[in-house]
């Protein structure tokens, strides 16, 4: 009992000498930190009282004061921001689907405006501007300096009025003016056809509206098939989609997904990280899906490239997609107006960070440039020429080991392909997702089952 006693004792000694040696300095640190916040915001305050008292113009106390804020968001990242009461509304409007403007996703690079995506149908995707494309003049002023916001602020202004950018765009030697004038922007986020037996969904945007207009969609045109059983596949088009909201992304993957992950979350703390899950249900009963992203595929188009892959459940094909994989939630402040900050990222089911590296596909396949400058002549020249074939040639014999009903097939089909040619004039990448799907299909359903159907392989290890 006595050596219990001592054992106490002892013990008892070695936590006071510890609390009295190493919290100390641990207090010390934090007092210390505090101190050093302290006085920045007293040299904040001394700032302040200066730029009021002595600026050569008069200056609205609360514009600096927004001015500092904004200041202190975007130097954290792109995607932080502040939105003065005025701007608050802006996001709500944007996640309904319809707002004006010229219809294009920007970020912020080297100071310059860079084009995230054009989208689908607006004054910028019909006035020529890429993904990639850096705005360095709005009307003839430079946007180099200025926050994002403040870059975008001058880019807005009445339906129907022109505006002058100017554009830097990677193999132009030099920058060029573009003229496009202002519209309301109303998004078609989805938009669905059949391609030889291929139902080609268009995603361009993920809003309110996105995962219930696909599903409709998509129903219509396998009833204008005659049934699931008259379709070969499914391409996804998520070229240029620059991404929205998380749950419509979640919506989306799980609509062609059977079970596992779909994306996970992981914030400053590791209780604040979430992961979503796939629930039972494939509306397109594991037929095959070939996803298409490129360079404009961005944040939640990427969750949806990046949860199909990592099942197995699509081929990913196109060139490597933007590379945003953040969280920004929405935070109202008093006085009505709200921050967007930057407080998780996202990561495919194989644990996968999208942020800087984005989606690589499967198959990299880029999309031919038109040269608008090149002579008729030289276009003929690129044009393969029909060629003379034996059954062109004069007397040549029957083919008698064949039926009518498959001559008459042979036919149809060679007429699907010379359809599928033809579209990789129009688009290229869409023509080759669709001859993949075609490919799929003649090695029969034994191939596309079992490496396709999702949950098959447990995506979720690494995590």
């Amino acid at each position: 009992m006595k050596k219990f006693a001592m054992a106490a004792i002892s013990g008892m000694t070695v936590a006071v000498i510890a609390t009295t040696q190493i919290a100390p300095p641990l207090l010390a640190q934090d007092a210390s930190r505090d101190s050093s916040v302290y006085e920045q915001l007293d040299l904040f305050g001394d700032v302040f009282e200066r730029i009021r008292n002595q600026y050569v113009e008069d200056v609205d106390p609360s514009d600096l004061v927004e001015a500092a804020i904004d200041g202190m968001l975007t130097s954290l990242d792109p995607h932080s921001s502040y939105h003065p009461p005025e701007q608050a509304d802006d996001l709500r409007v944007q996640t309904r689907g319809e707002f004006g403007g010229l219809g294009i996703e920007v970020t912020q690079e080297e100071g310059f405006v860079k084009v995230v995506t054009p989208m689908d149908d607006t004054p910028a995707y019909d006035a020529g501007i890429e993904a990639g494309d850096y705005i360095t003049h709005v009307d003839g002023e430079s946007v180099l300096g200025l926050t994002l916001d403040d870059a975008v602020k001058m880019m807005r202004g009445p339906v129907g009025s022109e505006i002058v950018i100017t554009v830097v765009r990677e193999g132009e030697p030099e920058p060029f003016d573009v003229t496009i004038v202002r519209d309301t922007i109303k998004l078609t986020v989805v938009r669905a056809r059949t391609e030889s037996d291929s139902i080609v969904l268009r995603v361009s945007a993920f809003n309110r509206q996105t995962y219930p207009t696909m599903v409709e969609k998509l129903n219509e045109e396998i009833e204008a098939a005659g049934g699931l059983d008259n379709v070969n596949g499914i391409v996804l088009d998520l070229r240029n989609n620059p991404g929205g909201l998380l749950d419509q992304a979640i919506l989306l993957s799980d609509a062609f997904l059977d079970k596992g992950e779909i994306v996970s979350t992981r914030g400053r703390e590791a209780g604040d990280g979430e992961r979503f899950n796939a629930e039972a249900g494939d509306l397109v009963d594991g037929k095959p899906i070939v996803v298409l992203v490129n360079g404009g595929s961005a944040s939640a188009s990427e969750i949806v490239a990046g949860a199909l892959q990592d099942h197995r459940r699509a081929i990913v094909v196109g060139t490597k997609s933007f590379g945003k994989g953040s969280v920004q939630t929405v935070m109202p402040l008093r006085g009505d107006g709200s921050i967007r900050l930057t407080t998780a990222r996202y990561y495919t089911p194989s644990g996968r960070s999208i942020q800087n590296l984005g989606i690589s596909p499967d198959i990299v396949v880029h999309q031919p440039r038109v040269d608008p400058n090149a002579e008729e002549g030289e276009e003929e020249e690129q044009v393969d020429r029909p060629r003379r074939s034996e059954a062109d040639l004069r007397g040549t014999l029957d083919n008698d080991s064949l039926s009518e009903d498959e001559i008459r097939q042979i036919e149809e089909e060679r007429a699907l392909a010379e359809e599928a040619a033809q579209l990789r004039d129009e688009d290229y990448q869409l023509a080759y997702a669709i001859d993949i799907l075609h490919g799929l299909a003649a090695l029969g359903p034994q191939y596309r089952a079992p490496a396709m159907l999702a949950g098959e392989t447990d995506a979720s290890e690494g995590n």
